[in-house]
């Protein structure tokens, strides 16, 4: 799909058009649905949130966001991957709470499963780690949600924030190395 018909049908959803979301949804569900795959697949066993689901709650909530500059298409999938994390720490904090203070979500981080050696990773603390990388490292904090949270590649993540897919290479290598650290402490 042209990033251009994207990028114009953000804008003029934007303005108010609502047939430009009816012809924009059918170009973006697919790539959404990707990034709620590429994240649930690294669930636990037995999780009950589903991609679809995810992804109609990801619509949800940006459907109504009218005070958003819509930039392009990257824009708009880096707002999602965003959006996809709130989405899931929130169900993990929730269904720990609903185990009164019991476990917590387990997961695997994507290409990063050596962030924890081979075992799984309380996505509650990675949601804290990551605020704390993104305090000291805004770009570092951005491709671990664009990666992790977002299920884009390197070459997509290097799109979305218009650096070199280089520059994406050294800081995912970098963030992982200060999440395993941050995580062997928590």
């Amino acid at each position: 799909m042209p990033e251009h018909d994207v990028t114009n049908l953000l804008s003029a959803w934007k303005e108010g058009d609502e047939s430009a979301l009816e012809q924009l949804m059918p170009l973006i569900v697919d790539d959404l649905r990707r990034q709620a795959e590429a994240y649930l697949r690294w669930e636990r066993p037995g999780h009950t949130l589903q991609a679809t689901a995810l992804v109609n709650e990801v619509y949800m909530r940006l459907v109504d966001q009218k005070e958003i500059e819509w930039k392009d298409r990257s824009h708009f999938f880096a707002v999602a991957a965003k959006t996809m994390r709130w989405i899931l720490v929130d169900y993990a904090r929730a269904h720990r709470a609903g185990k009164r203070g019991g476990w917590a979500e387990k997961v695997q981080l994507d290409e990063a499963r050596d962030v924890v050696e081979g075992g799984p990773l309380d996505l509650v603390a990675l949601d804290d780690a990551l605020k704390t990388l993104s305090d000291l490292d805004p770009r570092q904090g951005q491709i671990v949600e664009l990666r992790f949270f977002g299920g884009l590649t390197i070459d997509e993540t290097a799109e979305v924030l218009g650096v070199a897919q280089a520059t994406v290479s050294r800081d995912w290598r970098n963030a992982k190395a200060w999440l395993q650290h941050e995580l062997e402490l928590s």
